[in-house]
């Protein structure tokens, strides 16, 4: 089972991201998670498309998860692609047709996926379960950084890996929303891979960016062995 440090760049400090990007860098974090917001799906608004290309300028190596909090996903998928979007995930009532969504977003050469709320059924994706790359479980309210884990939503994860047992695809599962070492561990050990981190684990923390992200790899590699 491999675990992924996916940090949310929307943690940086927009004064030192050059610097702050560098450090996770230098964590050897795999993924960057970039939130895209309109204002409208939610009300706030987050990084410019361009980033993705500036780092994959600088970074070309590092996969770019992008998750778009918007009402119109299909309006920005030829940008994203152009801009070297890797994965590309969106809210599943942000549209009518997220078969549609999923099979424009492999055409243009990227993984697809898709987000729950924590409102919504997780049984929602059944039927498009096939065409997923991945699936971000919010596990906060979208829209803003810091928010503390929802502990309920270690049963929905429970949900989410049933549901991928049983349907034969092996969709990555990712959390999205106050990753913390204890739910983190314990979402580990029950089966997901990929973990938005922010404030609690890798930001903000005492003996800098670059050992926490290689401390929180760690200790989860450790928790699943």
């Amino acid at each position: 089972m491999q675990i992924i440090n996916s940090p949310s760049l929307a943690n940086c400090s927009f004064l030192t991201m050059g610097q702050q990007v560098e450090e996770l860098v230098q964590g050897d974090v795999p993924w960057f998670h970039i939130d895209i917001m309109d204002g409208h799906y939610v009300p706030n608004l987050c990084l410019p498309v361009k980033i993705i290309k500036e780092l994959k300028s600088k970074y070309p190596k590092i996969i770019i998860d992008v998750h778009l909090m918007v009402t119109n996903p299909i309006d920005y998928l030829d940008a994203l692609k152009e801009n070297g979007c890797d994965y590309l995930s969106f809210h599943i009532d942000s549209t009518n047709f997220s078969r549609r969504v999923l099979t424009m977003i492999h055409d243009k050469g990227m993984k697809a996926g898709v987000v729950i709320n924590p409102s919504q059924q997780i049984n929602d994706i059944e039927p498009f379960i096939q065409f997923l790359d991945y699936v971000v479980l919010m596990t906060v309210e979208p829209g803003y950084a810091g928010q503390k884990f929802m502990t309920d939503s270690i049963y929905r994860l429970k949900e989410l890996v049933e549901i991928r047992e049983k349907s034969g695809n092996p969709f990555l599962i990712s959390i999205d929303g106050g990753v913390d070492y204890a739910n983190a561990i314990e979402c580990a050990k029950l089966g997901a891979e990929i973990y938005v981190t922010g404030i609690y684990t890798v930001f903000n923390q005492p003996d800098g960016i670059t050992l926490a992200c290689k401390r929180f790899k760690n200790t989860l590699m450790d928790a699943i062995k």
